[in-house]
């Protein structure tokens, strides 16, 4: 099957539809997208203060972007840390990570007191080189995630790797515990039903094409509300006024066929971590509760003038280089099927930094550019919001939360087309290009053009 939004909805089935607004109406509290940062943020404003009146307004339904397509890892990583680091000082970006060590807990402790089993499954994550230039990279990067507090992450050479893992060709590995497996779709309809639960009310199919300082506009009506809350992360740049503030970045996954025992023999991963690599264009992976492989990475990166896809519906070309991906990770599995492929949008900003803001003068806050790390930060961005909103409101003083780095964090939009889709499509033609140099090259430094590609887009 190709799209149907995601193979997560294919299992699950598309959620029941809620009513759509059906005129003007207020509340104290307007959050726009149903994804987890949507959900998370109007979970833990209710659980705050149960008397708030919360409507969130989702142009679909909850969980049909991002938050219903992606790869499900739960994991520590965030997007601008090391940026961070440079701009607040060591001291704050380390507190950042922490939160972020916290939050895959908070999750996992969150989905299991209101009863959402998302097949979770807390193996960490591990992050594999295949080359020389991949292997220095990952030392790199164990010993980074070292100095910003993470002691108990492992170093592995070939043959530890290979006992979690049997990847192909892989020279050495990088081991955390701060991640798990999720099933993506059983989290954000569970997240869904605990909100409604809880008394706040969802309106579905009901995009929202402006918002205002106290007001959010829609075909329907106008919802009114001292706060308005911008959490539509890749979708962001259908707003009005918002179309180069967060790039919609592309990406896309393949699931196979369930694996048999013997496959699953020559494969190993028998403590499902989540899988990634050191690439340039990366990828990533998990073992998927009913035994197959669901596999992601960069395919067309990015569509002119911030369009977003069709129901995840996904080119040939992308899906062959998906599985070229999958064998070459695992040559015994060069026979099986893949048996759907999906693809969705994720946000970035123009310095690749999350942020979580709330403009004290206007009400209006916003969370993301999570760049493909939204399933954990999403939750901390949700649990900032709400500190964010309570402290404004006079409900609450400050809080460790609304004091880390990336709260207000404010960067400049994106270039204009047709810069915009000549600059990404050339940057990560760039990034291929590096990656295919550094698979038979010894050089263990990383190829130049990735050098330059990083600093043409603003990551260093």
């Amino acid at each position: 099957m190709n799209g149907g939004v995601s193979f997560w909805y294919a299992r699950e089935g598309l959620p029941a539809p809620r009513e759509p607004l059906s005129g003007d109406a207020s509340a104290d509290v307007v959050i726009v997208g149903g994804g987890y940062t949507g959900l998370w943020t109007a979970y833990h404003l209710k659980k705050a203060a149960p008397s708030l009146r919360i409507t969130v307004l989702e142009q679909k339904f909850c969980g049909y972007g991002a938050s219903g397509r992606n790869g499900g890892w739960l994991y520590n990583g965030i997007a601008g840390r090391d940026r961070y680091a440079k701009l607040h000082g060591r001291d704050a970006a380390v507190r950042l990570q922490r939160a972020m060590n916290d939050t895959v807990d908070e999750v996992i402790r969150a989905a299991a007191e209101e009863d959402i089993d998302a097949d979770i499954h807390k193996g960490g994550v591990l992050e594999v080189a295949r080359t020389p230039a991949q292997s220095a990279r990952l030392k790199a990067f164990h010993e980074r995630e070292l100095s910003y507090g993470e002691k108990d992450r492992e170093l592995y050479g070939a043959r530890e790797a290979a006992e979690r893992i049997r990847v192909a060709g892989a020279v050495g590995a990088s081991w955390t515990p701060h991640g798990a497996r999720i099933h993506p779709v059983k989290l954000v309809t569970g997240l869904a039903r605990a909100v409604a639960a809880l008394g706040v009310t969802v309106h579905e199919s009901t995009p929202v094409t402006e918002i205002r300082p106290q007001r959010a506009v829609t075909p329907y009506g106008t919802v009114r509300a001292p706060y308005v809350l911008r959490c539509t992360e890749g979708f962001t740049a259908a707003l009005r006024s918002e179309r180069r503030t967060w790039l919609p970045m592309n990406s896309s996954m393949i699931a196979t066929e369930p694996l048999t025992e013997e496959q699953w023999a020559s494969v190993g991963w028998e403590g499902r971590e989540t899988l990634g690599d050191m690439a340039h264009a990366y990828m990533y992976a998990q073992r998927t509760a009913d035994g197959r492989i669901a596999l992601g990475g960069r395919g067309v990166p990015y569509r002119f003038g911030s369009r977003t896809d069709n129901d995840g519906r996904t080119r040939p070309a992308t899906i062959g280089a998906l599985r070229e991906v999958l064998v070459r990770f695992f040559p015994a599995l060069a026979g099986v099927r893949v048996e759907h492929a999906w693809s969705g949008v994720l946000g970035v900003p123009r310095d690749w930094c999350a942020t979580v803001t709330l403009d004290r003068s206007t009400g209006l806050g916003w969370a993301g550019g999570y760049v493909g790390s939204g399933v954990a930060t999403a939750n901390l961005a949700a649990r900032t919001l709400r500190d964010l909103v309570r402290l404004d409101s006079g409900q609450a003083g400050r809080t460790d939360l609304t004091e880390l780095p990336w709260v207000g964090h404010r960067v400049r939009k994106w270039e204009p087309e047709p810069l915009r889709w000549l600059g990404v499509h050339a940057l990560y033609a760039t990034y291929r290009a590096a990656d295919r140099r550094e698979a038979t090259s010894p050089d263990a430094r990383s190829s130049r053009l990735a050098r330059a590609a990083d600093r043409v887009a603003g990551r260093h």
